[in-house]
């Protein structure tokens, strides 16, 4: 193995840097997300401001030593560090598939993970009372509506900010997502209540062709993520809401889904899910707020009976 690393390197005259461009390429090519690429190129930089060395002297010492700087030299917890010895992973897999860095495996250890924070019913009441649209301006009643509609749907920011006036069907009460993490379009049902807001919104509006986007800025462009974050952190702040992670109305929209008995199948498939293992993770972490109710939704406790045998040898 040594000895085609050195010959193809010779060949080539190919640096680390050249290598992982090279795999960019791969990604592209692959048509993965701008989202996925900007990730591997973030944990491609991080992990070169730790090694200087030879691409081919990387070794499974090298991963654990720049996993230990990690841990020293920033404040990311382990649930962090994997998503970067993650995404190290499959870099460094792909440099091993071309032969430069001799194979070995980088084993991601299992981290604990937080309870994900969301929103109070106290600050829900806050966000989701409506502003008077004669005093307020199109930015306030927009940002109410986008509320609404991640607190109704739990989709993602960049799925939200893609959403074409066209992709509605509020007769039948759903939306088809277009643009979604796992590039696979997706319908999923609003309800009546969420319906209504949108038509009023349609209304106050008034978008001049079903190719528009639904939410766009105070100019009539397309809204992106990083403007949508910005305006609902403001519009939080505003409100007495410290909290402004956009990804937050996701977390309660499961967390709410879940306590309310909702299927955990239909979670999935509304979430854009490929598999139950998120799904499972938000019942884990929200298992505390489940085990409030646990006594009140147990299919025991409807027959409830004070008539108890006495265990021999036990009082009666």
């Amino acid at each position: 193995m040594a000895k085609k690393m050195i010959k193809m390197n010779s060949i080539t005259n190919k640096n680390i840097n050249d290598v992982f461009k090279d795999f960019i390429k791969y990604c592209r090519v692959k048509n993965l997300s701008n989202a996925t690429t900007n990730y591997y190129e973030d944990c491609f930089s991080k992990f070169k401001k730790f090694y200087h060395g030879e691409m081919e002297d990387i070794t499974t010492d090298t991963v654990d030593d720049y996993i230990l700087y990690l841990k020293k030299n920033t404040t990311m917890n382990d649930v962090s560090l994997n998503t970067y010895k993650r995404g190290l992973r499959v870099i460094l897999y792909y440099f091993m598939k071309l032969g430069y860095v001799e194979e070995f495996k980088i084993t991601i250890h299992k981290a604990e993970k937080k309870i994900k924070e969301t929103y109070t019913d106290t600050e829900l009441e806050i966000l989701l009372k409506k502003p008077h649209l004669k005093q307020c301006d199109f930015v306030e009643y927009r940002s109410w509506v986008i509320v609404n509609f991640l607190l109704g749907t739990g989709c993602r920011a960049n799925t939200l900010c893609n959403i074409q006036i066209k992709d509605l069907d509020l007769e039948n009460g759903v939306v088809m997502y277009i643009t979604t993490k796992n590039k696979k379009q997706q319908i999923v049902p609003i309800s009546n209540q969420l319906c209504l807001i949108i038509q009023e919104y349609l209304s106050y509006r008034q978008p001049q062709s079903d190719e528009d986007y639904l939410f766009i800025s105070v100019y009539g462009e397309q809204l992106n993520p990083n403007s949508l974050r910005q305006s609902i952190a403001k519009y939080n702040n505003r409100h007495g809401v410290m909290k402004t992670g956009v990804h937050l109305f996701r977390h309660t929209f499961s967390k709410k889904w879940i306590q309310n008995g909702g299927n955990i199948f239909s979670l999935q498939k509304i979430l854009g899910h490929s598999s139950l293992d998120m799904v499972k993770e938000y019942i884990n972490m929200f298992s505390e707020d489940i085990r409030q109710d646990y006594d009140k939704y147990n299919p025991l406790s409807e027959f409830t009976n004070t008539n108890y045998i006495s265990m021999k040898g036990g009082r009666k």
